[in-house]
């Protein structure tokens, strides 16, 4: 007995049209219009500009690649690459693991779980500027300062935080930690509440104690969101701009000058009529940075995070 393949029907235009192809595509027109406009249209003059020299005043003037040429012969441009990573390890290595375990801790507890969500969002929703200027205090390098104070109650001498070079850096990533953890724990709290209990209990029953149950149970669950959240640090951690120029403006000694940093400087402080070709030249590269380094992340954690 022979069987006949059902064919699939062949698609044309007027197929399309006829099951609603242009009803949608005249629904979603105005978004496509917006998006394009407010979006595209910006980035391709950005890629425009960066191979021109301009003050956005006068007619700008074709350069090629001496944008990219003279932010390359830049000293600073490879100080800022040296601070954006030294910043980015220090948060991975610090900021990246304490919303997991705030996360992981406050869902173990039976009392006062929904306080202690609000107490761990409560910096997000604290304005950037004005968490800064609060830090500064903590900061003081004096021996009244809030964190010197409590350290002379142990008997430490008081410490420089962001007025030294060494510390300058370390000290910016705590306020960064501080100042967005409580939303990573808002995401984790919500993946964890999606895991089955059922595990927990077959863990359970095995005689797993709490810290084979994390490691066994909550972290293979969470391994997706995990990955995600990675990826995620990773990029805002390369676009850090707000801490170092609140902070210190790029000092001490050019010791927290990052990248979107120096990219302010070329736009705004490097000249007067502004160096905007340069500006727009680094953003373009760091631009190109972060979408290989996201294409190569998601290839490369694709099959783990579906395992």
């Amino acid at each position: 007995m022979t069987t006949t393949a059902t064919r699939a029907p062949r698609r044309t235009p007027l197929t399309w049209v006829r099951r609603g192809g242009l009803s949608t595509l005249l629904f979603l027109l105005p978004l496509l219009v917006i998006f394009g406009v407010f979006s595209w249209t910006p980035i391709v003059e950005a890629i425009v500009m960066s191979f021109q020299h301009t003050n956005l005043v006068t007619d700008p003037v074709w350069v090629g690649w001496a944008n990219f040429e003279a932010v390359f012969a830049d000293p600073t441009f490879y100080v800022a690459i040296r601070n954006t990573a030294y910043f980015a390890f220090l948060a991975l290595i610090f900021g990246y693991p304490i919303p997991l375990i705030a996360a992981v801790l406050m869902s173990e507890t039976r009392r006062m779980r929904g306080l202690f969500s609000v107490l761990a969002y409560l910096p997000v929703i604290i304005p950037p500027v004005v968490a800064v200027l609060l830090w500064t205090v903590f900061y003081d390098a004096g021996p009244n300062g809030v964190f010197n104070t409590i350290l002379g109650w142990f008997g430490i001498p008081p410490q420089p935080w962001i007025q030294d070079a060494a510390t300058a850096m370390p000290s910016l990533v705590l306020e960064a930690t501080w100042a967005g953890a409580g939303a990573t724990v808002i995401i984790y709290l919500a993946a964890l509440r999606a895991v089955a209990p059922e595990l927990y209990d077959a863990a359970e029953v095995d005689g797993a104690n709490i810290w084979q149950k994390i490691w066994h149970v909550t972290l293979p669950q969470l391994r997706g969101i995990l990955f995600i959240t990675l990826i995620l640090q990773i990029i805002a951690t390369a676009q850090v701009f707000l801490q170092p120029f609140l902070f210190t403006s790029g000092g001490p000694n050019n010791a927290t000058v990052t990248i979107l940093l120096l990219i302010y400087q070329y736009a705004f402080q490097n000249s007067l009529g502004g160096a905007y070709g340069k500006a727009t030249a680094l953003s373009l590269l760091l631009a190109i940075f972060l979408a290989v380094l996201s294409i190569v992340y998601f290839r490369i954690t694709r099959r783990w995070s579906q395992e």
